[in-house]
């Protein structure tokens, strides 16, 4: 059976259509959202340059719109010249000097309000500061940062200047720290003594003298943000505090404009051979895609509180928080912490106290506050948000029904998102005033994406809700690049098949009678139960269906006669049964799941524990799942988890 043959078996016939109220008021009209494919299908290039010409701003206005003569390797603009902190900062302060750019929430409760005028003083400030350091236009600087607003600062001194960042996520170990910064030839890492989640100080300088012990020749300094003050090792002659190195540093840095194609960041993403993968994305291209989707997806409006919760560690926080809100004009949320400390409401107090309007989490987020109950978010005033996001993963319908009722009151709109590291912005998206939605799909693609599902031989599949690839046919300006130093592994990755024509996603997907897509998982988690090829997704929306689930993670294991055999983790709304058996649940989620796709998808062994594998970002660490399933001893990193302690639950040992 072919690859792409994949069984569709989740039916969701819900559709919401846009309120009046909401609609009167969107940037996109309908007919506004008509013209806009209509002259994307008629002039692909020629939108995407009018697109380009109107949200940024140019210091050398480009010629040449798109270059496929080397394809894959496409460049967009080539001959135009920016600068992507200048679009973020300086060409708002005619207008938006005073407005507030960013507000800042501790877990501690700390509160700090920065405008647009401040927080271009200070990125500049520290621009130079990076200059004073011998950081030049190409040099590679890692930062490593709790979620501050100095991490956005220093992903923005960076850009001001052509340096490449490259974020490492602070929940990240020491290990993989040094992987990254030898791979990109770091010059320069920037840290902070610490950072605070859980109540607990996250020691990222500590890290940091531990991955740079190793060996890393590029480094030549490390400067520290004093945010926890609890006590850092400083080395002579190497480390240097973010306070001393601003010190005597003007607040005025001429931005340095570079070409179109410059490469703005690389960002690393797990790879299948263990090695990360540096996706490196352009300055223009990643620029417009971050502008367009905040203002099309998010209808990010003057007055909008936009937060998104997502780590600058993340694309997401890339995108949706440290670039295109602010080259928008937005005013964007960051909060340092947990989302439960000190309790479960911690999300909902933050919209409140800061009248968040546009609210963007993790579909992993919303079912562990789920999990918690209506009583927590009912007790906090949520009038003030409009809009509703979800991304990272399908979102489960209910899941999304609950985002729907309890926290958008049943009157905001939710747009769910499908986009990659690789794609850099929003890809499949509806549009929050002209596209109906349905909950779990992310409806239908974003103009000028040629989004598509393909059979093995690259066909379009016209059968309504049969699986297959989920491709874009055209390349569009966002796109990664390359992969850092790695050409060839960026081809065999994203080109494998369909004669390098289309990108290859990864996921597999589905589109139903009404042309809304419906992402079945990753192609990799497809599960193969005597010959029918299941989305894992599917089944696990099946399972969270059922009143008693809080959340579930499905993956397959080897079998006799199935070839492969499904092992759902489950967890419950509610306590845990004793030793994490229930029999007598365990028949009725079997059942259960039989009922909603049939007996094929019927778990062979459920598992019952307190939480799943998750990263801080909220990312199920799906192969230790697939681990434990088949018995094999877990030997891959785990101290980016949450909660290390949570695999001995799912070991069935505590």
């Amino acid at each position: 059976m072919s690859d792409s043959n994949i069984d569709s078996v989740l039916i969701e016939n819900r559709k919401f259509e846009p309120s009046s109220e909401f609609a009167s008021k969107a940037r996109i009209q309908p007919a506004d959202f008509a013209a806009l494919h209509k002259k994307a299908e008629q002039d692909y290039t020629g939108f995407w340059a009018e697109q380009a010409h109107d949200l940024i701003d140019w210091q050398t206005l480009f010629n040449e719109i798109l270059d496929d003569s080397n394809a894959p390797h496409f460049k967009w603009f080539a001959d135009g010249k920016l600068n992507v902190s200048y679009n973020c900062l300086d060409r708002h302060l005619a207008d938006k000097a005073d407005k507030t750019a960013i507000i800042f929430e501790g877990e501690k409760g700390d509160i700090r309000k920065i405008s647009y005028q401040q927080l271009t003083d200070e990125v500049s400030q520290f621009a130079n500061a990076l200059k004073a350091h011998g950081i030049e236009k190409g040099d590679r600087v890692v930062i490593y940062m709790p979620m501050t607003p100095e991490a956005v600062i220093a992903m923005q001194a960076c850009a001001r200047i052509g340096a490449i960042h490259s974020v490492v996520f602070g929940g990240f170990s020491a290990e993989s720290l040094r992987d990254r910064i030898n791979d990109a030839g770091a010059k320069m890492v920037i840290t902070a003594d610490g950072g605070t989640r859980g109540g607990k100080v996250v020691e990222l300088k500590a890290a940091t003298d531990k991955a740079l012990d190793h060996d890393c020749p590029s480094i030549e300094n490390v400067i520290v943000y004093q945010r926890t003050n609890h006590g850092a090792n400083m080395q002579q002659g190497r480390d240097i505090w973010w306070h001393d190195a601003i010190a005597e540093q003007d607040t005025v840095c001429v931005p340095e404009w570079v070409e179109s194609e410059h490469p703005l960041f690389l960002l690393y993403t797990s790879g299948s051979t263990g090695k990360p993968k540096g996706i490196q994305h352009s300055s223009a291209g990643y620029l417009l895609g971050a502008i367009a989707t905040n203002l099309w997806v998010f209808d990010l409006q003057d007055d909008d509180v936009f937060w998104c919760t997502a780590d600058v560690g993340w694309i997401t926080g890339h995108t949706y928080v440290a670039y295109g809100p602010l080259a928008a004009g937005g005013t964007i949320v960051i909060y340092e912490g947990a989302p439960t400390v000190p309790d479960g409401g911690r999300f909902w107090k933050i919209c409140q106290d800061h009248k968040v309007s546009i609210f963007y989490t993790a579909p992993t987020a919303i079912r562990a506050l789920m999990k918690l109950g209506d009583e927590l978010p009912n007790a906090y005033d949520l009038s003030s948000i409009r809009l509703l996001g979800t991304v990272g993963e399908p979102i489960n319908p209910e899941a999304w029904m609950w985002y729907h009722k309890v926290i958008g009151k049943e009157k905001c709109p939710i747009v769910d998102t499908w986009w990659q590291t690789e794609t850099g912005c929003n890809m499949i998206a509806p549009l929050p005033g002209v596209v109906a939605t349905k909950p779990g799909s992310c409806t239908i693609a974003l103009p000028g994406i040629d989004a598509d599902v393909v059979d093995e031989d690259g066909n379009s599949i016209t059968e309504p809700n049969k699986g297959g690839y989920l491709v874009i046919k055209k390349p569009f300006p966002a796109q990664l690049r390359t992969i850092w130093g790695d050409e060839q592994r960026y081809v065999d990755t994203y080109w494998p098949k369909f004669g390098g024509k289309y990108y290859l996603a990864g996921d597999s997907a589905r589109k139903d009678a009404d042309g809304y897509f419906w992402i079945m998982g990753r192609i990799d988690d497809v599960l193969n139960v005597s010959g029918h090829r299941l989305g894992t997704m599917e089944v696990e929306s099946a399972l969270v269906a059922h009143e008693r689930v809080a959340e579930a993670a499905v993956v397959g294991y080897p079998h006799d006669v199935k070839g492969e055999a499904i092992f759902a983790y489950v967890v419950l709304r509610g306590v845990r049964p004793e030793g994490g058996i229930d029999e007598a649940l365990t028949k009725e989620l079997r059942n259960w799941v039989g009922e909603q796709i049939g007996p094929i998808a019927k778990p062979d062994q459920i598992r019952y524990a307190d939480n799943l594998p998750k990263t801080r970002s909220g990312k199920i660490m799906r192969r230790l799942l697939r681990n434990i399933a088949r018995g094999e001893e877990i030997t891959s990193d785990t101290s980016t988890l949450e909660n290390e302690d949570i695999l001995l639950q799912l070991e069935g040992k505590a």
